[in-house]
C-alpha cells in the first residue's frame, strides 16, 4: 500500500535567491575570508604588536614621505606616535633608505631618504603643502613628547567642537595635526555594528543591584515593566535583568536596516524573530549559530549617547566567548559587517567596525565550553574593588599590570564574569 504521506509529498523546488541579496551576502563573505586583517585604529588603549602591524592591508591611497633622515624619522614616528616598524628598512648600496614602513593606527605611512636625483626631497621650511591628520588617545600627551624631541609647535593643544587637538611640524618637516575626537563630535551616533545597548543578565535583579552598585558605584531605577534596572549615571545605557539562566553580557546591536539584518542572520544560520517596533526603534531578538542571544536595531530609527569608556563604572571592553571562533567571525561578519584583526594572544581577535574599534571596543575569543559575553569595566582603584568583590561573596584575581591598565577577572555573587581595570 502507498504511504499517502509519500504519494502527497511535494518535491524540493529550489528557489533563486534575490540578486541584489545574494551579491550582497558574497560581498560581505568575500570581505571576511578575503581580508580578515582590518585597520587598527590609534584610539585603542592597547598598544598594536608587531604582528599586529604586520597583518594591516594597504588601503587606496598611501602616504610615502621623503624625509632627510629616515632612521631618525622611524624613531621619532615610533616613540611619538607610537608607531610599530613594519620589517626591515629596504637599504640601497649608498647606504641611503630606499623603503620603510611603520604602522600607525590603521595605516602604513611609508616613507625614504631624500633622493634629490630623482627630484625627491623633504619639505623645504616653511613651506608645508599636506598636512597629516593622527587620530590619538591623548594629543595633549603627543604633542608634548613631539616638541621634547624636536618638533616644532605649531597650534597648540585645544578643544574644538570636532574634538582635542594640535599641530606640530616633525624635524623632518613634515606637519601633523594630532586630534582625538569629541565625544559630542559624533559618539552620540551608534554605528552599523556597534554596541548600542548593553544589560547584565543574572538570576536575581535585586541582588545584582546591589552587587554592581557597591563595586562600581552604579546608581540604578527600575525599568518601564518594572522587572529589571537602568543604570542611570552612566554615558552608555546599560541595564540589569534577572530571572536569566544565562550569565551573560547581553549585547544590542545597531544596524543600517534591521529587516535585512535579520535576512543574514536566518542565512548566517541563527534564528531571529520578526522585528517590532518599539519606543527606541525597530528591533529583533535573535540567536547566533553557537547559542548565543542578542538583538539588533536600526539606527536610523534609534538614538545613542556619548561614551566615556574610560570613567569609572563605565563598560570599557566586551569580549565575545564561544566555542569556534571561525564559525563566529563568518557569523558577525556576515551579519554586523565585522572585520577581525588577531589579537594578542592565540584565539583572540579584535573586532573592527568601519576601519576602527565598535563603541565600546569589543574582542573575540574562541575554544570556550559555552557561548557568552564577558563585560570589563572602569574602576579607580582596582585594589579596593576586588576587596569589595571578595566581601561581597563573588571571586577576583589578586590585581596585575596587563599592559593596558591593572586588571583582574572577578565574578560575582551568583556566578556572572567580569573583569576590571584601572587605567
Amino acid at each position: 500500500m502507498t504511504d499517502p504521506l509519500d504519494a502527497l509529498h511535494d518535491p524540493v523546488r529550489p528557489v533563486d535567491p534575490d540578486p541584489a541579496f545574494a551579491a550582497r551576502l558574497r560581498e560581505r563573505l568575500e570581505r571576511l575570508l578575503l581580508d580578515p586583517a582590518a585597520p587598527l585604529t590609534s584610539t585603542r588603549e592597547i598598544p598594536m604588536t608587531t604582528a599586529q602591524a604586520e597583518a594591516l592591508p594597504l588601503h587606496d591611497l598611501t602616504a610615502h614621505l621623503a624625509v632627510p633622515d629616515a632612521a631618525a624619522a622611524l624613531d621619532f614616528y615610533a616613540d611619538v606616535f607610537g608607531g610599530v616598524r613594519r620589517g626591515e628598512p629596504i637599504v640601497m648600496p649608498d647606504g641611503r633608505i630606499g623603503h620603510a614602513e611603520i604602522a600607525l593606527g590603521g595605516t602604513v605611512l611609508m616613507l625614504a631618504d631624500e633622493f634629490p636625483e630623482l627630484g625627491l626631497r623633504a619639505p623645504a621650511p616653511d613651506a608645508v603643502s599636506v598636512s597629516l591628520r593622527l587620530e590619538v588617545p591623548d594629543p595633549d600627551a603627543v604633542v608634548e613628547r613631539a616638541v621634547a624631541r624636536g618638533a616644532r609647535l605649531d597650534r597648540p593643544v585645544s578643544d574644538s567642537p570636532y574634538g582635542r587637538g594640535g599641530a606640530i611640524t616633525d624635524p623632518s618637516g613634515h606637519r601633523w595635526m594630532v586630534s582625538s575626537r569629541s565625544p559630542s563630535a559624533g559618539d552620540a551616533v551608534v554605528r552599523p555594528g556597534d554596541l548600542g545597548y548593553t544589560s547584565i543578565w543574572t538570576r536575581d535583579v535585586v541582588a545584582a543591584e546591589r552587587f554592581y552598585r557597591a563595586v562600581l558605584g552604579w546608581a540604578a531605577t527600575a525599568d518601564h515593566a518594572g522587572a529589571g534596572r537602568q543604570v542611570t549615571d552612566l554615558t552608555a545605557h546599560m541595564g540589569i535583568v534577572g530571572e536569566q539562566e544565562l550569565s551573560t553580557l547581553f549585547c544590542c546591536y545597531g544596524v543600517a536596516d534591521v529587516d535585512e539584518a535579520v535576512t543574514l542572520v536566518r542565512a548566517a544560520g541563527g534564528t531571529a524573530q520578526a522585528p517590532a517596533k518599539m519606543p527606541f526603534g525597530r528591533v529583533a531578538d535573535c540567536v547566533d549559530d553557537q547559542g548565543l542571544p542578542f538583538t539588533l536595531y536600526d539606527v536610523a530609527g534609534g538614538s545613542g549617547r556619548g561614551r566615556d569608556t574610560t570613567a569609572p563604572g563605565e563598560l570599557t571592553y566586551a569580549t565575545i566567548e564561544v566555542p569556534d571562533s571561525t564559525r563566529a567571525r563568518a557569523f558577525y561578519g556576515t551579519v554586523l559587517g565585522w572585520r577581525f584583526l588577531p589579537g594578542r594572544e592565540p584565539g583572540m581577535w579584535i573586532v573592527r567596525v568601519g576601519g576602527g574599534d565598535p563603541r565600546p571596543p569589543i574582542g573575540l575569543a574562541g575554544g570556550r565550553e559555552k557561548a557568552t559575553v564577558v563585560p570589563m569595566f572602569v574602576v579607580p582603584d582596582v585594589a579596593a574593588a576586588v576587596g569589595t568583590v571578595r566581601e561581597l561573596g563573588g571571586t577576583a584575581t589578586d590585581p596585575t599590570d596587563a599592559g593596558y591598565g591593572t586588571s583582574s577577572e572577578c565574578v560575582d555573587d551568583q556566578g556572572g564574569r567580569f573583569w576590571l581595570v584601572q587605567y
